[in-house]
């Protein structure tokens, strides 16, 4: 009789029609290629392997994600966006406005584990759509862009201390060159560029003058003599570059810093992971410090978009990663190795180093003093159009012997053009 009964479960069994339970799965497009930059990556990816999530890796590198927008842009054009992509600022309500962003698909993960009370108000912001109603991207970190990196053994030995006015850097690059040491280590690629000219712009500036500027658009500060002075400063930078500048990767520049061929870079703390790949420790090897300015803090959150896709395995490979993103300890983890602090609020710093502990506590300082302000050479204060027209701006001057005053004007008409 038992023979029988397990006879009859068994042919039911194999009636039964199968059902499928198709892996999460998620293509992520992304600019992070460099080495500290994939180590970080690598920890994301991991955590979704260990979760059965098929990754599908799509980089995209150069242009400090130029070249990845471009390719993200033809994609949704084609109708084939990939499930998530690396994207900064009001680019991420810029898509949500062309209908092409799933919000819903990660607010419910968002709001079963309470971002609103992780992260805060201006972080959050950023990562909303629908006029502010759900998130549509995930934070997996704030950058400071306005560091300068220098090689200590080079300081040192030429009895120099980090400057801590632009005055201060000028006179100790002039040191520097007349002894046959490259003073800066830069790569004269636009995006680079707009990343120096801002943290100039900020210390020479001030924190009203580079909100109004770069934040609010106002004609008058982007034209004004002010804004010339900033130019003047660029134009000696660019003096104290060597000639190998022009088209250089980043990642080669802090090389260059890291090896002692160059005393100085002004980066953002992305640095930090080269140099951490690399076995080089901050007060031992190297030295970090805020470019010159007055509780000035340029930030950048690296986040992540999510776009409408078909396929319930893509939906659930999109809540897997956002929640990932999220988790308290892999940002703990991939910060670390990044270079940036992490996004949620409730995340010990313990483990961090004297650069990232600095980087938390001047963002406190400037943010209860009105110097926490957005870049906009990494894509976090203004559209891609207005972005573009000042950059344009920057790098030609910084590759000409343009006038700093034909350039603040120049830098005017740009902005009021891609309006």
């Amino acid at each position: 009789m038992k023979i029988k009964k397990l006879i009859v479960a068994l042919i039911a069994l194999a009636l039964t029609p199968s059902v499928s339970f198709a892996a999460p799965k998620a293509e992520v497009l992304h600019w992070w290629t460099g080495g500290g930059e994939a180590k970080a990556l690598k920890v994301l990816q991991d955590d979704f392997a260990a979760q059965n999530g098929v990754w599908l890796d799509m980089p995209v590198s150069g242009g400090g994600g130029d070249a990845a927008m471009q390719t993200l842009k033809a994609r949704i054009v084609a109708n084939d966006a990939p499930a998530a992509a690396q994207i900064k600022g009001p680019t991420i309500q810029e898509y949500d406005e062309e209908g092409v962003v799933a919000p819903y698909n990660i607010d419910a993960v968002a709001q079963k584990e309470g971002w609103d009370n992780l992260l805060s108000k201006q972080v959050a912001s950023h990562m909303k759509c629908d006029d502010g109603k759900a998130y549509c991207a995930a934070p997996v970190n704030i950058h400071r862009i306005d560091w300068i990196w220098a090689n200590k053994k080079v300081l040192d030995s030429n009895g120099i201390k980090m400057p801590s006015t632009w005055a201060e850097f000028n006179a100790a690059a002039d040191k520097l060159q007349a002894k046959g040491i490259i003073p800066l280590a830069h790569g004269s690629q636009p995006w680079q560029d707009a990343t120096v000219f801002e943290a100039v712009a900020l210390g020479i500036g001030g924190n009203d003058f580079y909100r109004k500027a770069f934040v609010e658009l106002d004609p008058a500060t982007l034209g004004g003599s002010t804004m010339a002075k900033v130019f003047d400063q660029m134009r000696k930078l660019k003096g104290y570059t060597d000639a190998g500048s022009p088209g250089r990767d980043w990642n080669i520049a802090t090389g260059m810093v890291m090896e002692g061929k160059a005393a100085f870079q002004i980066m953002g703390d992305w640095a930090k992971g080269e140099f951490s790949a690399n076995n080089q420790a901050p007060g031992k090897d190297y030295i970090c410090a805020p470019t010159p300015s007055n509780n000035g803090y340029l930030y950048n959150v690296d986040s992540f978009i999510f776009f409408k896709v078909k396929g319930k395995e893509k939906v659930e490979g999109q809540k897997l990663l956002a929640s990932l993103m999220m988790g308290k300890n892999f940002q703990k983890v991939f910060n670390i190795y990044k270079g940036s602090i992490p996004a949620r609020l409730d995340v010990s710093m313990d483990e961090f180093d004297m650069c990232a502990k600095k980087s938390n506590a001047d963002l406190k300082t400037a943010a209860s003093k009105g110097g926490l302000l957005p870049s906009f050479a990494h894509g976090m204060a203004l559209k891609l159009a207005q972005k573009g027209a000042i950059q344009d701006v920057v790098t030609e001057h910084f590759n000409s012997t343009m006038s700093s005053s034909d350039a603040a004007k120049k830098l005017a008409a740009a902005v009021k053009a891609s309006l």
